[in-house]
């Protein structure tokens, strides 16, 4: 039972981390330690010291998932915050829907 439960949140976990912070090369460093630390709650720790690693790791999933969650109602109230991003990717959705791809803006 403990493993089954384990394993739901390793793979809630992962799949938090690789939507918000992203898969890229230089970001495998998040995942690595998830990996490393998920791994070692099997070497003959305490039942109690488990349980609290993966209570941590539930605790970070709902803290990532909510964060971006409250960074996109923002957006979609118009808060005062950064949304070139947010339009970039609007733009890029409305453009591949119609088969077309938006062009990369030059950055000196």
């Amino acid at each position: 039972m403990g493993s089954l439960k384990a394993a739901k949140v390793y793979r809630e976990l992962m799949k938090a981390v690789k939507k918000h912070i992203g898969k890229e090369e230089h970001k495998t460093h998040f995942t690595d330690f998830i990996k490393s630390e998920f791994r070692k709650t099997g070497d003959g720790l305490e039942t109690a010291l488990v349980q609290q690693k993966i209570d941590l790791a539930r605790d970070y999933t709902h803290l990532l998932n909510s964060v971006h969650h409250h960074q996109d109602l923002l957006f979609s109230y118009n808060i005062a915050v950064d949304r070139s991003e947010e339009m970039k990717r609007i733009l890029g959705k409305s453009a591949a829907s119609v088969g077309l791809q938006l062009p990369e803006v030059y950055k000196p």
